[in-house]
Protein backbone atom coordinates (compact mmCIF):
# COMPACT_ATOMS: atom_id res chain seq x y z
CA UNK A 1 0.00 0.00 0.00
CA UNK A 2 1.43 3.33 -1.07
CA UNK A 3 2.07 5.79 1.76
CA UNK A 4 0.65 9.28 1.58
CA UNK A 5 3.37 11.86 1.15
CA UNK A 6 3.23 14.97 3.24
CA UNK A 7 4.61 18.06 1.61
CA UNK A 8 7.06 20.24 3.57
CA UNK A 9 4.59 23.12 3.37
CA UNK A 10 1.88 21.17 5.23
CA UNK A 11 4.05 20.33 8.24
CA UNK A 12 4.24 23.81 9.83
CA UNK A 13 0.53 24.31 9.30
CA UNK A 14 -0.32 21.16 11.23
CA UNK A 15 2.07 22.04 14.02
CA UNK A 16 0.57 25.50 14.25
CA UNK A 17 -2.92 24.04 14.48
CA UNK A 18 -1.85 21.74 17.32
CA UNK A 19 -0.31 24.61 19.24
CA UNK A 20 -3.36 26.78 18.77
CA UNK A 21 -5.84 24.23 20.17
CA UNK A 22 -5.55 25.39 23.82
CA UNK A 23 -6.07 29.00 22.77
CA UNK A 24 -9.04 28.04 20.60
CA UNK A 25 -10.54 26.20 23.56
CA UNK A 26 -10.13 29.28 25.77
CA UNK A 27 -11.63 31.61 23.15
CA UNK A 28 -14.56 29.25 22.56
CA UNK A 29 -15.17 29.15 26.31
CA UNK A 30 -15.11 32.97 26.49
CA UNK A 31 -17.28 33.61 23.40
CA UNK A 32 -20.70 33.18 25.13
CA UNK A 33 -19.76 35.96 27.56
CA UNK A 34 -19.31 38.44 24.69
CA UNK A 35 -22.33 38.07 22.37
CA UNK A 36 -21.82 41.54 20.87
CA UNK A 37 -18.10 41.14 20.24
CA UNK A 38 -18.45 40.85 16.45
CA UNK A 39 -20.46 44.07 16.18
CA UNK A 40 -18.09 45.87 18.54
CA UNK A 41 -15.05 44.86 16.49
CA UNK A 42 -16.79 46.02 13.30
CA UNK A 43 -17.65 49.39 14.85
CA UNK A 44 -14.06 49.74 16.06
CA UNK A 45 -12.70 49.04 12.58
CA UNK A 46 -10.76 45.97 13.76
CA UNK A 47 -10.53 43.47 10.93
CA UNK A 48 -10.48 40.37 13.12
CA UNK A 49 -13.01 37.76 14.08
CA UNK A 50 -14.16 37.46 17.71
CA UNK A 51 -12.24 34.22 18.33
CA UNK A 52 -9.05 35.60 16.76
CA UNK A 53 -9.31 38.76 18.85
CA UNK A 54 -9.90 36.79 22.06
CA UNK A 55 -6.90 34.60 21.26
CA UNK A 56 -4.75 37.70 20.93
CA UNK A 57 -6.09 39.10 24.20
CA UNK A 58 -5.35 35.86 26.06
CA UNK A 59 -1.80 35.69 24.68
CA UNK A 60 -1.16 39.37 25.48
CA UNK A 61 -2.55 38.90 29.01
CA UNK A 62 -0.26 35.94 29.64
CA UNK A 63 2.80 37.80 28.35
CA UNK A 64 1.94 40.88 30.39
CA UNK A 65 1.37 38.78 33.52
CA UNK A 66 4.74 37.04 33.10
CA UNK A 67 6.55 40.37 32.68
CA UNK A 68 4.84 41.88 35.73
CA UNK A 69 5.54 38.76 37.79
CA UNK A 70 9.24 38.88 36.93
CA UNK A 71 9.43 42.56 37.89
CA UNK A 72 7.57 41.81 41.12
CA UNK A 73 10.02 38.99 41.87
CA UNK A 74 13.00 41.35 41.68
CA UNK A 75 11.13 43.85 43.85
CA UNK A 76 10.37 41.17 46.46
CA UNK A 77 14.02 40.13 46.44
CA UNK A 78 15.09 43.68 47.22
CA UNK A 79 12.74 43.97 50.22
CA UNK A 80 13.13 40.34 51.40
CA UNK A 81 9.55 39.18 50.79
CA UNK A 82 8.80 35.50 50.29
CA UNK A 83 8.32 34.44 46.68
CA UNK A 84 5.25 32.37 47.56
CA UNK A 85 3.13 35.49 47.10
CA UNK A 86 3.99 35.49 43.39
CA UNK A 87 1.45 32.71 42.65
CA UNK A 88 -1.70 34.68 43.61
CA UNK A 89 -0.17 37.83 42.15
CA UNK A 90 0.36 36.04 38.83
CA UNK A 91 -3.34 35.14 38.68
CA UNK A 92 -4.27 38.69 39.60
CA UNK A 93 -1.94 40.03 36.89
CA UNK A 94 -3.58 37.76 34.31
CA UNK A 95 -7.03 39.08 35.24
CA UNK A 96 -5.91 42.73 35.20
CA UNK A 97 -4.07 42.41 31.89
CA UNK A 98 -7.02 40.58 30.36
CA UNK A 99 -9.45 43.31 31.42
CA UNK A 100 -7.03 45.97 30.17
CA UNK A 101 -6.64 44.48 26.69
CA UNK A 102 -10.39 43.87 26.43
CA UNK A 103 -10.85 47.66 26.58
CA UNK A 104 -9.04 48.06 23.25
CA UNK A 105 -12.21 47.86 21.06
CA UNK A 106 -13.97 50.44 23.25
CA UNK A 107 -11.00 52.80 22.94
CA UNK A 108 -10.95 52.32 19.16
CA UNK A 109 -14.70 52.97 18.96
CA UNK A 110 -14.34 56.21 20.93
CA UNK A 111 -11.42 57.33 18.74
CA UNK A 112 -13.28 56.48 15.54
CA UNK A 113 -16.35 58.39 16.76
CA UNK A 114 -14.23 61.46 17.46
CA UNK A 115 -12.53 61.23 14.07
CA UNK A 116 -15.92 61.05 12.32
CA UNK A 117 -17.37 63.95 14.31
CA UNK A 118 -14.26 66.08 13.72
CA UNK A 119 -15.24 67.34 10.26
CA UNK A 120 -18.85 66.15 10.15
CA UNK A 121 -20.36 69.64 10.03
CA UNK A 122 -18.07 70.80 7.20
CA UNK A 123 -18.80 67.64 5.21
CA UNK A 124 -22.53 68.07 5.85
CA UNK A 125 -22.41 71.68 4.65
CA UNK A 126 -20.58 70.57 1.53
CA UNK A 127 -23.29 67.98 0.91
CA UNK A 128 -26.02 70.55 1.55
CA UNK A 129 -24.52 73.08 -0.86
CA UNK A 130 -24.19 70.41 -3.53
CA UNK A 131 -27.83 69.36 -3.14
CA UNK A 132 -29.12 72.93 -3.21
CA UNK A 133 -27.13 73.60 -6.37
CA UNK A 134 -29.07 70.87 -8.16
CA UNK A 135 -26.65 67.95 -8.01
CA UNK A 136 -28.12 64.45 -7.57
CA UNK A 137 -27.71 62.86 -4.15
CA UNK A 138 -25.33 60.18 -5.38
CA UNK A 139 -23.02 62.72 -7.05
CA UNK A 140 -23.13 64.84 -3.90
CA UNK A 141 -22.09 61.85 -1.80
CA UNK A 142 -19.24 61.17 -4.20
CA UNK A 143 -18.08 64.75 -3.69
CA UNK A 144 -17.82 64.36 0.10
CA UNK A 145 -16.35 60.84 -0.06
CA UNK A 146 -12.85 62.32 0.02
CA UNK A 147 -11.15 65.27 1.67
CA UNK A 148 -12.87 65.10 5.07
CA UNK A 149 -10.92 62.42 6.90
CA UNK A 150 -12.80 59.64 8.66
CA UNK A 151 -16.26 60.95 7.80
CA UNK A 152 -15.38 60.74 4.09
CA UNK A 153 -14.65 57.03 4.58
CA UNK A 154 -18.21 56.53 5.85
CA UNK A 155 -19.63 58.37 2.85
CA UNK A 156 -17.36 56.30 0.62
CA UNK A 157 -18.83 53.09 2.07
CA UNK A 158 -22.27 54.27 0.99
CA UNK A 159 -21.01 55.17 -2.49
CA UNK A 160 -19.38 51.74 -2.87
CA UNK A 161 -22.56 49.90 -1.86
CA UNK A 162 -24.70 51.95 -4.25
CA UNK A 163 -22.19 51.39 -7.06
CA UNK A 164 -22.48 47.63 -6.50
CA UNK A 165 -26.24 47.82 -7.08
CA UNK A 166 -27.69 48.40 -3.62
CA UNK A 167 -30.43 50.97 -3.16
CA UNK A 168 -29.51 54.27 -1.54
CA UNK A 169 -31.66 53.83 1.56
CA UNK A 170 -30.48 50.28 2.15
CA UNK A 171 -26.83 51.32 1.75
CA UNK A 172 -27.33 54.16 4.24
CA UNK A 173 -29.02 51.90 6.79
CA UNK A 174 -26.28 49.27 6.54
CA UNK A 175 -23.52 51.83 7.02
CA UNK A 176 -25.10 53.50 10.05
CA UNK A 177 -25.47 50.12 11.77
CA UNK A 178 -21.68 49.90 12.08
CA UNK A 179 -20.95 53.60 12.62
CA UNK A 180 -20.23 54.72 16.22
CA UNK A 181 -21.08 58.40 15.57
CA UNK A 182 -24.61 59.26 16.65
CA UNK A 183 -24.49 62.60 14.83
CA UNK A 184 -23.52 60.97 11.53
CA UNK A 185 -26.24 58.35 11.98
CA UNK A 186 -28.85 61.03 12.61
CA UNK A 187 -27.88 62.94 9.49
CA UNK A 188 -27.87 59.89 7.25
CA UNK A 189 -31.07 58.49 8.77
CA UNK A 190 -32.78 61.80 8.07
CA UNK A 191 -31.63 61.59 4.45
CA UNK A 192 -32.92 58.00 4.17
CA UNK A 193 -36.30 59.00 5.61
CA UNK A 194 -36.51 61.95 3.22
CA UNK A 195 -35.84 59.63 0.28
CA UNK A 196 -38.53 57.17 1.39
CA UNK A 197 -41.12 59.89 1.98
CA UNK A 198 -40.30 61.74 -1.23
CA UNK A 199 -39.60 65.05 0.53
CA UNK A 200 -36.79 67.45 -0.24
CA UNK A 201 -33.51 65.91 0.96
CA UNK A 202 -31.78 69.31 1.16
CA UNK A 203 -34.37 70.78 3.54
CA UNK A 204 -34.29 67.71 5.81
CA UNK A 205 -30.50 67.74 5.80
CA UNK A 206 -30.36 71.43 6.66
CA UNK A 207 -32.65 71.00 9.69
CA UNK A 208 -30.68 68.13 11.24
CA UNK A 209 -27.34 69.71 10.33
CA UNK A 210 -28.23 72.93 12.15
CA UNK A 211 -29.28 70.88 15.17
CA UNK A 212 -25.97 68.98 15.19
CA UNK A 213 -24.08 72.27 14.86
CA UNK A 214 -25.90 73.79 17.86
CA UNK A 215 -25.21 70.69 19.97
CA UNK A 216 -21.50 70.87 19.13
CA UNK A 217 -21.39 74.54 20.13
CA UNK A 218 -23.11 73.68 23.43
CA UNK A 219 -20.58 70.87 24.02
CA UNK A 220 -17.69 73.29 23.48
CA UNK A 221 -19.19 75.81 25.92
CA UNK A 222 -19.76 73.07 28.50
CA UNK A 223 -16.12 72.03 28.11
CA UNK A 224 -15.00 75.61 28.76
CA UNK A 225 -17.07 75.74 31.96
CA UNK A 226 -15.73 72.37 33.12
CA UNK A 227 -12.16 73.48 32.45
CA UNK A 228 -12.27 76.23 35.11
CA UNK A 229 -12.47 73.90 38.16
CA UNK A 230 -9.92 71.57 36.55
CA UNK A 231 -7.48 74.46 36.26
CA UNK A 232 -8.15 75.41 39.89
CA UNK A 233 -7.41 71.87 41.13
CA UNK A 234 -4.32 71.77 38.94
CA UNK A 235 -3.02 75.03 40.41
CA UNK A 236 -3.61 73.76 43.95
CA UNK A 237 -2.32 70.18 43.72
CA UNK A 238 0.15 70.62 40.84
CA UNK A 239 1.86 73.93 41.65
CA UNK A 240 0.90 75.61 44.94
CA UNK A 241 0.75 72.60 47.26
CA UNK A 242 4.04 70.97 46.10
CA UNK A 243 6.06 74.19 46.06
CA UNK A 244 4.75 75.71 49.30
CA UNK A 245 4.57 72.31 50.99
CA UNK A 246 8.20 71.58 50.20
CA UNK A 247 9.25 75.06 51.38
CA UNK A 248 7.36 74.72 54.68
CA UNK A 249 8.82 71.22 55.15
CA UNK A 250 12.36 72.55 54.74
CA UNK A 251 11.71 75.35 57.23
CA UNK A 252 10.00 73.05 59.73
CA UNK A 253 12.69 70.39 59.56
CA UNK A 254 15.40 73.02 59.96
CA UNK A 255 13.73 74.22 63.18
CA UNK A 256 13.32 70.68 64.53
CA UNK A 257 16.85 69.74 63.73
CA UNK A 258 18.49 68.42 60.61
CA UNK A 259 20.24 65.66 62.54
CA UNK A 260 16.99 63.79 63.18
CA UNK A 261 15.01 64.73 60.07
CA UNK A 262 16.20 65.85 56.71
CA UNK A 263 15.25 66.09 53.05
CA UNK A 264 17.67 64.12 50.97
CA UNK A 265 17.81 63.41 47.25
CA UNK A 266 15.44 60.43 47.45
CA UNK A 267 12.66 62.55 48.98
CA UNK A 268 13.15 65.25 46.36
CA UNK A 269 13.02 62.59 43.66
CA UNK A 270 9.76 61.23 45.13
CA UNK A 271 8.24 64.73 45.15
CA UNK A 272 9.33 65.21 41.54
CA UNK A 273 7.69 61.92 40.55
CA UNK A 274 4.45 62.87 42.32
CA UNK A 275 4.35 66.26 40.61
CA UNK A 276 5.00 64.61 37.25
CA UNK A 277 2.13 62.16 37.83
CA UNK A 278 -0.22 65.03 38.70
CA UNK A 279 0.85 66.91 35.57
CA UNK A 280 0.30 63.85 33.40
CA UNK A 281 -3.13 63.09 34.90
CA UNK A 282 -4.24 66.66 34.42
CA UNK A 283 -3.13 66.81 30.79
CA UNK A 284 -4.70 63.42 30.08
CA UNK A 285 -7.98 64.48 31.68
CA UNK A 286 -8.09 67.74 29.74
CA UNK A 287 -7.22 66.05 26.46
CA UNK A 288 -9.74 63.23 26.87
CA UNK A 289 -12.62 65.54 27.80
CA UNK A 290 -11.99 68.13 25.07
CA UNK A 291 -14.54 67.95 22.22
CA UNK A 292 -12.76 67.72 18.87
CA UNK A 293 -14.93 69.53 16.36
CA UNK A 294 -14.28 71.72 13.36
CA UNK A 295 -17.21 74.14 13.24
Amino acid sequence: MEKTKVTPVALPVREKGKGAKPLMAVSEWLMPYYPNMKKKLTMAGIEKGPEEFLNGVVVSALIGAVVLTVLTFFFFESINVEAIWLAPLFLAYIFMCYQYFMLYPDVKITKRKRDIDYELVFAGRHLLIALKSGMPLFDSLVGVSRGYGAVSMEFNHIVEKVTLGMSMTQAIREVIQNCPSNDFNRIMLQIANAINSGSDVADSLEVVLNQVFREQVIALKAYGQKLNPLVMFYMIFGIIFPSLGLAFAVILLSLIGSSRFGIDASILLLVFVMISVVQFLFLAMVESSRPKYVI
